[in-house]
């Protein structure tokens, strides 16, 4: 039933609320893919029940229990290529990955963020949306590379950021159109709409 859809690999840490959208995104037949693998590095983490109730097979890297960096990102590594996927997404996940994990799938793991890259990369970037007193923010699909938040972008869609903004409520609204443009890149690679051309990433009629 699987052979002609895309595997995809989800990494998350937390709530899993993107990984969830993507669930229901292949269950409506939204994408030509389907979720063969959720790894956390996090064993508390809700993304694994939400992996669970849909059936979705989870292995977890408590990356407290590894001596090292090094060593967890070795074992993360063997477990990605021996899954082999066409793609992985990263939703909510925590940790930069290591060039030899980039280098292993170039062009094949997805990030969502939620501002309009390059503003406000790294963590909290809602709270430095508000802080910073722009007027509109955003998320930011694009593809991973070796630094933080900087791999060329896919897709991005706009949040006006209100007078009355708290960096919750913002986050919030913002969430409503990861959902969206998260599902929406999947289905461009996947259709392999996708051409990366240096900075840019061009999208193939």
């Amino acid at each position: 039933m699987t052979d002609n859809l895309g595997k995809i690999v989800v990494l998350a840490s937390g709530r899993g609320t993107n990984l969830q959208a993507l669930i229901d995104a292949s269950k409506e037949n939204y994408f030509n893919g389907y979720i063969s693998l959720v790894i956390s590095d996090n064993p508390r983490a809700y993304a694994l029940e939400r992996a669970r109730l849909a059936g979705i097979p989870t292995v977890v890297l408590d990356y407290a229990s590894f001596p090292s960096k090094k060593e967890y990102e070795k074992k993360l590594l063997t477990v990605l290529q021996e899954e082999n996927p066409d793609l992985i997404c990263l939703a909510g996940y925590m940790r930069i990955l290591g060039k030899e994990i980039i280098k292993s799938f170039p062009h094949k793991i997805m990030n969502i963020h939620p501002s309009l890259l390059p503003a406000f990369p790294g963590l909290e970037a809602q709270k430095q949306a508000v802080e910073y007193g722009v007027k509109v923010s955003g998320c930011t699909v694009h593809f991973v590379d070796e630094g933080m938040d900087t791999g060329p972008i896919i897709l991005q869609e706009c949040c006006p950021v209100e007078d009355y903004d708290t960096p919750e409520s913002l986050a919030e609204r913002i969430l409503q159109h990861e959902h969206r443009i998260y599902k929406e890149a999947v289905k461009l690679f996947l259709e392999g709409r996708l051409e990366v051309k240096g900075r840019k990433v061009l999208r193939k009629r």
